[in-house]
């Protein structure tokens, strides 16, 4: 890739959910002026929360297939519900001419695995695709953003953060923005995989208790696995001095660099309740550090990742 047609990714991550990184996200998305931003946690999509989107274009998203069992050709022969391993098949369906009971597929309960379709002496069952949520194209005062929403019960989160990721390329290459600021899932699961796979550099925001240092631990290693540099921020970090110092220490031992901390600030609440990121209506302690934040990590943005991330201050 040339370095004309360069774009940076950087996914603000955490290995928990709580931490602060959509606010952390949000505050850069101004900062940053003119990127395009994508909320990957599409099972909980809060970004739109704060930056007030305009919604453009709304898509549905296909997330797999169900079961569904024909009445009219169904024998009731009983097969399907036998092989069936998530109990999601009921001789309770309507009748016809023949009988007075056929079997029914729970769509709730179904996993679209296709083992009652395959075994099915009649070739009653459809494996029917499923609408498993929608995904946004809105307009923010900050930049293009891109959303989605994943409905209760539906799978394939990844595939759904995939798909947001790669529209929030096209948007960035169609408008000719080098900066993609990503939102991304809390925990090291399958949507958080889609995150990173591919991604230029991490942002890792963490908090200061033992559950945020063992998160931050599993992300940094998932960092590691795909070879992409990370940086490590501990929000709140004059909640626990100490514990700080602790996890600041064991990212740096990771290969992280470990940047700016934010201190607690009711400042970012109060914002949150407004609808803002706290950068945009406040200059108290968290939005200055959020500044600082920004200026280290902003020169490293321009170019692709070089073997070693030098920026950044020392742990201790």
């Amino acid at each position: 890739m040339s370095d004309a047609a360069f774009i940076c990714e950087l996914v603000v991550m955490s290995g928990k959910g709580g931490t602060g990184k959509t606010s952390v996200t949000a505050s850069l998305a101004v900062l940053a002026g003119s990127a395009v931003l994508a909320d990957c946690d599409v099972d909980a999509s809060n970004l739109p929360l704060v930056l007030d989107p305009r919604e453009q274009r709304r898509e549905t998203f296909t997330g797999g297939v169900r079961a569904r069992i024909r009445r009219e050709d169904c024998t009731a022969c009983g097969q399907c519900k036998a092989l069936c391993r998530f109990d999601a098949i009921f001789f309770d369906g309507p009748g016809h001419g023949r009988l007075p009971h056929t079997y029914r597929v729970d769509s709730a309960a179904c996993e679209g695995c296709g083992v009652c379709h395959d075994v099915c002496p009649e070739h009653a069952i459809d494996l029917e695709p499923t609408e498993g949520g929608e995904w946004f194209v809105s307009e923010t005062r900050f930049g293009p953003l891109l959303h989605a929403r994943l409905r209760p019960g539906h799978g394939n989160s990844g595939r759904l953060v995939t798909l947001v990721r790669d529209q929030a390329r096209q948007v960035a290459e169609a408008a000719g923005r080098r900066l993609i600021l990503v939102d991304g899932p809390p925990g090291i699961g399958c949507p958080v995989i889609a995150s990173l796979t591919g991604a230029t550099r991490v942002l890792a925001v963490t908090e200061p208790t033992p559950s945020g240092e063992h998160d931050l631990e599993r992300l940094l290693a998932l960092a590691r696995h795909f070879s992409i540099p990370a940086w490590v921020c501990v929000n709140k970090h004059d909640l626990n001095a100490d514990m700080t110092l602790q996890i600041e220490r064991r990212a740096a031992a990771l290969g992280a660099t470990v940047t700016e901390r934010i201190p607690y600030d009711p400042a970012v609440t109060a914002a949150q309740r407004r609808g803002r990121p706290v950068v945009d209506v406040d200059h108290g302690p968290a939005a200055a550090a959020i500044r600082k934040l920004w200026e280290r990590v902003r020169p490293f943005l321009a170019d692709p990742p070089g073997p070693q991330l030098d920026t950044g201050r020392p742990a201790g």
